[in-house]
């Protein structure tokens, strides 16, 4: 498949119009050749004079929003990190204060039990009495 010439033969112009010309032809070529998503790159880098200005202060940017988002994440994980023990100390505070309630309920109601038992013998004695 043959390409089309661009070559084309002008009238004698001034320069500020061949180089109008050459341009466009130009822009025609990239559009042809280049698919859709790299024109945007090739603007870009037209606009910046093809020295790479707009991709350093873009990397530089994304490294500097990498950066603070990285420092945001970590603080908050420090946050929930800090949260969650404080929330376990107060659990085992709670645990340790209801088994110590537990444990004196559970020695008063072995004495009741004896009470009872010291009673009913009582009782019974004294029905065997009568």
């Amino acid at each position: 498949m043959e390409r089309p010439s661009l070559e084309f033969n002008l009238p004698d112009t001034h320069e500020e119009g061949k180089l109008y010309v050459v341009d466009s032809l130009n822009n025609l070529n990239k559009l042809n050749v280049c698919p859709a998503e790299s024109q945007h790159s090739l603007d870009e880098e037209e606009n910046t004079g093809g020295t790479g200005e707009s991709m350093a202060g873009s990397n530089t940017r994304n490294q500097c929003l990498f950066f603070v988002t990285f420092i945001l994440t970590l603080t908050l994980s420090l946050a929930l990190v800090s949260f969650v023990i404080f929330l376990i100390f107060q659990t085992r505070n709670e645990v340790d204060q209801i088994s110590s309630r537990l444990l004196s309920e559970k020695k008063n109601i072995e004495e009741l039990k004896k009470l009872n038992n010291i009673i009913l013998k009582h009782l019974n004695q004294s029905r065997i009495k009568e």
